[in-house]
């Protein structure tokens, strides 16, 4: 019994001390794009989760400027802090130097409240009614934080469509507010421009949590790429078996990576970030390392 506790705490420190601030770029290739169109770096990111003093997680940031992303997409819950938003962007300023869009998790709107960890165990459950009356997690200043990613000249989707320009390729986004609390409308695709569905482009669909009905319905739409996070890969995982829970409807075998996605005969890729931090009622991770997501994306062949 003393050896099980020395090894469960041994796990524990290993957790908090050294896999949560182990952040590492996981690469990925997507071949999405019309025939004959160059490459698009796309640099994702998810889930920071940040609260003042965290240092490391803020220069980690910032040094991902220099990987010059064409784009940058950010799939929500940045906070973890009602402090954290001045911090945030002083982290995300350089990377505002390229073109981003966003969309927000639940943890751009709540800071999060202390929890037994245990409960994700059971599944994305939502608090009784009674318990949540008792329970009122603080409001963020989501307005804030959506203004200062808008003045770095990030794009807001959260229910919303628009089109970008980048190296001679149209990119049509569609994004939804989080579905972990059932706020995600869904606004299709952009229309209007002359000739839009036989210029080039790429359909790119963003949301902070990737539910399947979520999934299913970019994915009928013709998605060419989905872009989520909010799992945290996991958090906690078993060497040589992965993640035992993803906190939403998603199998735990999906919990983070890029996978395919089939619905009604179509079928979309979905790159699911493994999120960059972690709630400060668990700060700690276990085979799943932070990471940011870079997407190189090729032409179909």
């Amino acid at each position: 019994m003393a050896a099980s506790a020395a090894a469960a705490a041994g796990c524990v420190s290993y957790g908090v001390f050294v896999e949560r601030n182990w952040f590492k770029l996981r690469r990925e290739t997507v071949p999405c794009l019309p025939a004959g169109a160059g490459t698009l770096t796309v640099l994702h990111l998810s889930d920071i989760h940040l609260a003042p003093g965290q240092g490391k997680k803020m220069r980690w940031l910032r040094s991902l400027a220099q990987l010059r992303p064409d784009l940058v997409v950010n799939t929500g819950d940045n906070l973890s802090h009602v402090g954290a938003i001045a911090p945030l962007l002083q982290a995300l300023g350089p990377l505002m130097d390229f073109p981003g869009v966003f969309v927000p998790g639940s943890n751009d709107y709540f800071a999060p409240m202390l929890k037994n960890p245990l409960r994700y165990l059971t599944g994305p459950s939502r608090l009784p009614d009674r318990a949540r009356a008792v329970r009122q997690p603080a409001r963020l200043d989501t307005a804030a934080l959506h203004a200062g990613f808008g003045k770095g000249g990030w794009t807001n989707l959260t229910n919303r469509n628009q089109s970008i320009g980048l190296r001679g390729l149209r990119l049509d986004f569609t994004g939804v507010d989080d579905p972990h609390l059932n706020r995600e409308r869904y606004a299709g695709w952009p229309a209007g421009a002359v000739g839009q569905d036989t210029s080039p482009h790429v359909k790119i669909a963003v949301a902070h949590a990737p539910y399947q009905r979520v999934l299913d319905r970019f994915t009928a739409d013709g998605a060419d790429l989905i872009l989520a996070g909010h799992t945290h890969g996991g958090q906690v995982c078993i060497p040589g078996y992965g993640a035992l829970v993803t906190n939403c409807d998603l199998p735990s075998w999906r919990a983070k990576g890029l996978n395919d996605w089939v619905h009604r005969g179509r079928t979309s890729p979905v790159n699911v970030s493994g999120g960059i931090g972690t709630s400060p009622a668990a700060p700690f991770r276990f085979a799943c390392r932070p990471e940011a997501v870079l997407l190189t994306l090729t032409a179909r062949p």
